[in-house]
């Protein structure tokens, strides 16, 4: 498994990573898909279901200024390809986009965090370290699905 981050220099609207995994990419959809897989490496899904324009929420706990709930609504679906939709909290509203391409080996997994804007160079950073943190935590969650 390798992980890399895409993400150029100078960008500050959008953060890109890939994983070359060793795992199907049905395998890979269902750690994206299924909300007690999600839970594990993500954040715990509440009313997750894989329709267009399907509201959910994802919670964790809170922290001064934020009480801990990410709004989102899933903007694109195509299984076992792609899922697409909005990461909203009060003070940043991005869209997340996971792409799944077979390769000789499993899946590259690509994930942009897009609609950054350029006073949000913080809230940048932070989600580009949490995405680092959350994908490793996807590769051990892989790693121990049958």
């Amino acid at each position: 498994m390798s992980l890399t981050d895409k993400t150029a220099p100078s960008q500050t609207e959008s953060i890109s990573f890939e994983f070359d995994l060793r795992h199907s990419p049905e395998k890979v959809w269902r750690a994206l898909t299924d909300p007690e897989l999600l839970a594990e490496w993500l954040l715990p899904a509440v009313g997750f279901k894989l329709d267009p324009g399907a509201a959910f929420t994802f919670k964790t706990q809170p922290y001064p200024g934020w009480d801990g709930t990410v709004d989102c609504r899933i903007l694109e679906i195509e299984a076992h390809r792609k899922i697409s939709y909005t990461w909203n909290v009060p003070f940043l509203d991005t869209v997340v986009t996971f792409t799944l391409t077979p390769t000789a080996s499993g899946t590259r997994l690509s994930l942009e965090q897009s609609g950054f804007k350029p006073d949000q160079k913080q809230n940048f950073g932070g989600a580009r370290y949490g995405w680092k943190m959350m994908g490793g935590k996807l590769v051990e969650l892989l790693a121990r699905l049958p």
